[in-house]
């Protein structure tokens, strides 16, 4: 089952992910701030603000079981200050919740949610997939800060097979889009169902590994299924995830890109071997 978050505010001392994702209540609404620590190009960086709609969500007395799948759209910059969140819950069954949560600002809609919440229970399992190999966690150098946008201090990255390489021009044949890296948290934190979301979209756009450059361009939307529940990430107690992007398709001004994260459970320095996250996303480039 949901591991509620116990607190809807958080101190000073906290993480800073806790901090740019907390959510009060005013007014009959949930409220919460674009963090100056998770900002994007002109933006907060996506996965930040799809973690704290997702909170709003866990925050709710009446939500039951753990996440399941969410969609998040991004339909404007998310602007610097406050935002207002309304929370809905849309339908509940024996075993699903289905949710909407939009995000408010200037009495304009810039982001919504949908989350599907369900108590998991045993069943038959098959899983053919299998985690990518990877050396360990601390043998996978870092990548050095590229001072791109503040975000992206969060995050330590550790490239196993496909490190950025960005120039002032375009490749003249297109390059690989597939990448592998090992994730955390610059200062560590417990991976949750939070910091998974958040982190399903850290992968930098395709795009960028594909050309060579950097393009103006926006995560417009993106679905994240968790394969994990509470009890899974509560054993693996890791602050690391192994994550592996690629990408289908360049056409239009967009791209779609399958991505997945997971871990080993309980020993972080070796190969992962179970799926936490997998997800498709929608980018548009200017």
């Amino acid at each position: 089952m949901l591991e509620k978050t116990p607190e809807t505010t958080v101190n000073d001392t906290a993480h800073p992910f806790d901090r740019a994702t907390q959510v009060t209540a005013v007014g009959g609404r949930w409220r919460g701030t674009a963090s100056e620590d998770y900002f994007a190009f002109v933006g907060p960086f996506g996965g930040a603000t799809a973690a704290t709609m997702l909170r709003a969500i866990m925050v709710q007395p009446e939500c039951a079981g753990d996440p399941l799948s969410v969609t998040v759209n991004l339909c404007a910059p998310v602007a610097r200050g406050t935002f207002d969140l309304t929370v809905r819950l849309i339908k509940a069954t024996r075993s699903t919740q289905h949710w909407m949560v939009e995000l408010l600002q200037d009495d304009g809609v810039a982001a919504f949610m949908t989350a599907v919440f369900a108590v998991r229970r045993p069943s038959w399992s098959h899983q053919p997939a299998t985690m990518p190999e990877a050396p360990p966690f601390d043998e996978a150098k870092p990548l050095p800060d590229s001072g791109i946008a503040a975000w992206v201090r969060q995050y330590q990255f550790r490239f196993v097979e496909g490190a950025p390489g960005y120039g002032n021009t375009p490749h003249d044949v297109p390059a690989s889009a597939y990448s592998r890296m090992w994730l955390s948290d610059t200062t560590p934190r417990r991976i949750d169902f939070l910091s998974l979301l958040s982190m399903s979209d850290t992968f930098f756009a395709r795009i960028f590994h594909v050309r060579g450059t950097i393009v103006p361009i926006g995560t417009v939307s993106m679905t994240t299924v968790f394969h994990a529940d509470a009890a899974d990430l509560a054993a693996d107690d890791t602050t690391m995830v192994l994550g592996a992007a690629d990408a289908n398709i360049f056409t239009r001004a967009s791209a779609t890109r399958p991505a997945s994260c997971g871990a080993r459970a309980g020993v972080c320095s070796r190969p992962p071997r179970r799926w936490f996250i997998s997800r498709p996303e929608n980018r548009l480039s200017g």
